[in-house]
């Protein structure tokens, strides 16, 4: 059984598991750093602003810069005192009704209602009221007992900005390290991806249109990449955030930090009802892009059969069907994170800060609150800050599901059954071909050869003949191992082609098609597909062998002639010369041309036989055409019909026979004679 999709991804994460820890410790580090805001505002607050309000003892001396002279005493807070200090009296309280300041001499109650009248300060309190006598203080009586506050408030605000500087190099380079994670990630699930597509036998692109599998490789790993993006660098982020934001809150207040704690399951809920129905409508959305892709391409590559047959019309309509399908899909994706997303975020920080005022009562907010206006700071700034990251992780759930559905059909594609590439060099066979019994079929039961017996030996010419779906073709592709038979044993210089990787078979083969393919590059380049081995010269003396010289020195660049992807500005017979010679400098054992002179003209024809001859030379030639008159000097002819060999011999012995290959001449010889 196979791993989950998540557990997939992660195992591709852990490949970089070095600059993910790291920069996972410049974030929590960070985010300890950013949090410490609250809780030195809190203290600010609370033992500086207000630390003024309350109890303060007389002392015998001013030795310290938190002793305060008023009216000739010295005067220093309870909660300030050290083992050095000596009290002299009873202490005394400063105590604050509205915008005024009352020094009383004597310990009073500071929770309770507050209210003064001619110096005259009434507490009241749910059981009891109290009266005191005080004096009021001016503001130049005021200001001593906060001038010991100003050095640690300033103190602790500089501190908290050398917080942020830390904190932001630290962010920084959380972020550098792991959006560059993340990189690295899907850099190397492409190259995994790409290269796999390149062991995967050639029958699973028979039945998979091109625009899907490049859709796999570019968007779904585009979107994969998003993911990690996201949950590395904003949904741990928010994490980690969420994390320590509950830390401190529990510092502050453990009973109301708790009842918080139960916006969590909340959120898991809601993640696993998105969930659900998102990747129902991420799966359609995915496979209609590939769809399109695939649309795209097919429209792209045959415009000029499209127009030329007045299809544009259905064409158009074809694509509209499949935009439509994304379209309602997406708009069902977008409905289901718009009607939860950020509204379900706002219930939620609405619910919170309800239970928050619930909590402490209405009651709670005056003077006799049984919080500190610092703490009421502090809890009211975290709840808010807890909110921001909450909202960043559910603003990413589209993404990360849709990321999800991506990564499982990138790794469907990965499972699929695939060979090692195995380029360990053999030796340069010389060329002899045995086909013992070989039967196959592309599917399972319906076989295109059937019990197919012959051999060639090294350095000679060997043409199959038959008509459309003879089974000339399947021998090619067997031969190369692009399919292996189900029956029956083919052999090299008699060792079993099965006993080889693909790879090893077609080192020493060269092969030209009917529809010769060439790659964006140069001329050069389609020649010696960038191998190393192939010189310059070798290519060059490749193209001259062929003929093709002819007509690429007349060409501004000559050989470093920019070639445009498929070769679309050379006509059907250069692009057949290119490919030729491409097979040639490679110097195979074994030479396949299948049906390589079918499109070419009479002129082009005569040049590539002319090279023929050259390159035949200690070299074994298969030969698949359909003009028996390019293979009359083969050394053998094989005659197929519906998979099976009926006729073998040269091209005398055959006209002799009267047979198939008899008529099939005939047959020519007769549209040549009409044609002239």
């Amino acid at each position: 059984m196979k791993p989950s999709t998540e557990k997939r991804l992660f195992n591709y994460a852990l490949y970089y598991k070095k600059g993910i820890l790291i920069g996972l410790g410049c974030l929590i580090i960070a985010v300890a750093l950013e949090l410490a805001g609250p809780l030195i505002a809190k203290t600010v607050i609370d033992e500086h602003i207000l630390g003024v309000e309350g109890n303060w003892q007389e002392v015998l001396t001013a030795d310290d810069e938190n002793t305060v002279s008023y009216k000739d005493s010295n005067y220093k807070r309870e909660d300030r005192l050290t083992n050095n200090d000596q009290p002299t009296g009873d202490p005394v309280t400063i105590f604050q009704v509205g915008t005024a300041y009352y020094f009383v001499n004597e310990e009073v109650p500071l929770q309770g209602e507050r209210s003064a009248e001619n110096n005259r300060i009434t507490i009241s309190t749910a059981e009891e009221t109290f009266i005191f006598e005080g004096e009021k203080l001016s503001l130049a009586e005021i200001y001593p007992f906060f001038k010991p506050e100003q050095k640690p408030i300033l103190f602790l605000l500089g501190l908290y900005m050398v917080l942020l500087v830390i904190a932001g190099f630290f962010q920084f380079y959380q972020t550098f390290l792991l959006q560059k994670s993340s990189n690295q990630i899907v850099k190397k699930m492409r190259n995994d991806l790409f290269e796999h597509t390149q062991r995967i036998p050639i029958n699973y692109y028979v039945d998979q249109p091109a625009g899907k599998i490049v859709a796999r490789i570019t968007n779904d790993t585009e979107a994969i990449r998003d993911l990690y993006e996201r949950v590395l660098s904003i949904v741990v982020t928010s994490v980690i955030y969420v994390a320590g934001i509950f830390v401190a809150l529990f510092i502050l207040d453990a009973k109301l930090a708790a009842m918080c704690l139960l916006l969590i399951p909340l959120i898991f809920i809601w993640m696993k009802v998105y969930k659900h129905f998102g990747t129902k409508y991420n799966k359609v959305i995915r496979s209609t892009i590939s769809e399109i892709n695939g649309n795209i391409n097919e429209a792209i590559q045959g415009m000029p059969i499209i127009q030329a047959f007045r299809r544009e019309k259905k064409t158009k309509e074809d694509f509209e069907e499949l935009n439509e399908r994304h379209f309602i899909f997406q708009r069902k994706l977008v409905k289901l994170s718009s009607l939860t997303s950020y509204n379900l975020v706002t219930v939620f920080r609405n619910l919170a800060f309800v239970g928050f005022i619930w909590y402490f009562g209405s009651s709670s907010f005056g003077p006799e609150s049984i919080i500190s206006i610092g703490m009421l700071y502090a809890f009211v700034d975290y709840l808010t800050r807890l909110f921001e990251p909450v909202t960043d992780i559910v603003n990413q759930l589209p993404l990360i599901e849709q990321a999800r559905v991506a990564g499982s059909r990138v790794f469907e594609l990965i499972d699929h059954d695939g060979e090692n590439i195995v380029n360990e060099k053999v030796d340069k066979y010389r060329g002899n071909i045995l086909f013992n019994d070989v039967s196959f079929a592309y599917n399972e039961d319906d076989y295109v050869l059937r019990d197919i017996s012959f051999a060639v030996k090294a350095g000679e010419t060997a043409a199959f003949v038959g008509h459309t779906g003879s089974g000339k073709s399947s021998i090619m592709n067997l031969l190369f191992r692009f399919y292996d038979p189900q029956k029956g044993r083919i052999t090299i210089d008699g060792f079993s082609t099965q006993d080889w990787s693909r790879q090893q078979v077609r080192s020493h083969m060269g092969i030209v098609l009917q529809d010769p393919f060439l790659f964006s590059g140069t001329i050069i380049s389609n020649v010696t597909m960038n191998d190393p081995a192939i010189s310059r010269q070798k290519a060059i003396q490749a193209l001259k062998t062929v003929g093709a010289d002819r007509f690429i020195e007349k060409m501004p660049n000559s050989y470093d002639e920019k070639v445009t992807e498929g070769g679309s500005t050379f006509s059907l017979g250069e692009r057949q010369l290119l490919s030729f010679a491409r097979a040639l400098a490679f110097d195979p054992a074994i030479l396949i041309l299948d049906e390589a002179t079918a499109n070419i003209d009479t002129e082009t024809e005569s040049i590539i036989q002319r090279a023929l001859d050259v390159l035949k030379k200690g070299r074994t030639t298969l030969v698949i055409a359909h003009r028996l008159s390019t293979i009359q000097q083969a050394d053998k002819i094989f005659v197929l019909e519906h998979g099976t060999i009926k006729e073998q011999g040269n091209h005398d012995k055959l006209i002799k026979e009267k047979g198939l290959y008899y008529q099939m001449y005939q047959m020519q010889q007769g549209r040549k004679k009409a044609a002239v």
